[in-house]
């Protein structure tokens, strides 16, 4: 007679969830705001460092601030099969985003150690240092210097909207570390995640096989006009840049319906300066962000983009400057653990889709150095990066189940 697979404890993983949230929780919501660096993002380093250290795990941390948890008692040349996320959140942030990963990573672990399975080799998880991008720009810092995607010491020299660097930051909680960048390269990675989108729950499908990462380009750009008085300035005299800030966003609306299929863009942020309601603006500063999983495709759109603006600015007299905050090519997991994924949720009985991943993710810079892929579990009504972030606790427990499986699998997988 057959065993039946072993299965995470769903209680423990929401409660940790819970815990966790309790962190940066925002008043009166389930949310929570706990942006990198900050003494809440301590905080919640602090307790699941905790709970790390019950399950006696050999924990590293390194100098951008990335924690690594690696079961004891291995042969120290044997590699492990990783898991991980983030646990930092943007300002007005859910319990699930990020969290999961890492909380369901070390549910694996400690499914694995209280059941008495024996490896030939380590499982660990991790967490990596301001994913999100929402205090240090760019997005995924800490996973791209763990890669070797940035050097150190530049990551380090990145500052805040108020001019505090990264650096300064993880000494002050304590979390810059002796651990090196880059970074052990596991023997494969594999991260569970909500899937912050619909598509999971409108065509009720359990799991998503997440095939790669759409390329994301991040622009700020500064338009600096003058300023002057609402009422006494004839338009034709005007040199606005919130006119063009509107215009600009239009435009790049616009351009999605050109494009079609997978390309996504969003203006992000405005602010204006002074911001007085009879006051013509003297700068306007805003984000645009464009996306597609055809790299070809997205620099067409960048390209397009980049021209309108110059010729928006110069027919309204206005000045421009422009930062690329973050540029990263579309990313295809490996067709053998995203085949393996999907092996392992058809073996629970779970239906399952092929996807790509519309945000992005640490996995997608773990897929530079080894064999990478992703589990999404549904998020109710695709809401994310919001207070009501929400996905229930059969769907948690599905996604953790199926990471459970797929780790176990790997462990076994030689991809020599």
């Amino acid at each position: 007679m057959t065993s039946a697979p072993p299965r995470i404890d769903i209680d423990r993983l929401v409660r940790r969830l819970m815990e966790l949230g309790e962190i940066g929780a925002i008043a009166g919501t389930t949310g929570c705001s706990r942006l990198a660096l900050t003494d809440d993002d301590r905080a919640g380093r602090d307790l699941v460092r905790t709970w790390m250290d019950e399950l006696g795990l050999d924990i590293t941390t390194d100098g951008i601030g990335n924690v690594v948890a690696t079961m004891s008692g291995f042969d120290p040349s044997i590699t492990p099969v990783m898991t991980g996320s983030h646990i930092d959140t943007v300002a007005t942030g859910g319990r699930y985003d990020g969290n999961l990963g890492v909380l369901a990573g070390l549910e694996v672990i400690e499914t694995v150690l209280t059941s008495g399975i024996e490896l030939d080799r380590p499982l660990a998880v991790g967490w990596f240092t301001d994913e999100e991008g929402a205090r240090f720009p760019p997005d995924m810092l800490g996973s791209l210097v763990y890669v070797g995607g940035m050097p150190l010491e530049e990551a380090l020299e990145i500052t805040d909207a108020d001019g505090l660097s990264v650096g300064d930051e993880l000494d002050r909680i304590g979390y810059r570390g002796a651990g090196p960048t880059p970074g052990r390269v596991p023997h494969s990675y594999v991260e569970l995640h909500i899937e912050q989108g619909p598509v999971l729950e409108d065509e009720d499908i359990t799991i998503g096989v997440v095939e790669g990462v759409q390329g994301i380009s991040w622009t700020e750009l500064t338009l600096t006009g003058q300023s002057c008085h609402a009422g006494t300035t004839p338009m034709r005299l005007r040199h606005d840049p919130a006119f063009v800030a509107a215009d600009i966003t239009t435009f790049v609306r616009d351009l999605t319906t050109e494009f079609g299929g997978a390309q996504v863009a969003t203006v992000g942020a405005v602010t204006l300066t002074p911001n007085l309601v009879n006051v013509v603006a003297s700068t306007a500063t805003m984000t645009v962000d464009l996306r597609n999983t055809d790299d070809a495709i997205l620099q067409q759109v960048e390209t397009r983009f980049r021209g309108h603006v110059a010729r928006a600015a110069e027919r309204e007299g206005v000045g421009v400057e422009t930062r690329t905050l973050a540029r990263f090519e579309p990313v295809d997991f490996d067709r053998r653990v995203i085949d393996l994924v999907e092996a392992c949720a058809a073996e629970r009985g779970l239906t399952s889709k092929r996807m790509p991943s519309g945000a992005g993710h640490d996995a997608q810079m773990f897929a530079r150095v080894c064999p990478t892929a992703m589990i999404f579990t549904k998020s109710v009504n695709g809401i994310s990066h919001n207070v009501t972030e929400f996905t229930a606790p059969d769907d948690l427990e599905a996604g953790a189940n199926v990471l459970l499986d797929v780790m176990l699998r790997l462990t076994r997988e030689d991809f020599a």
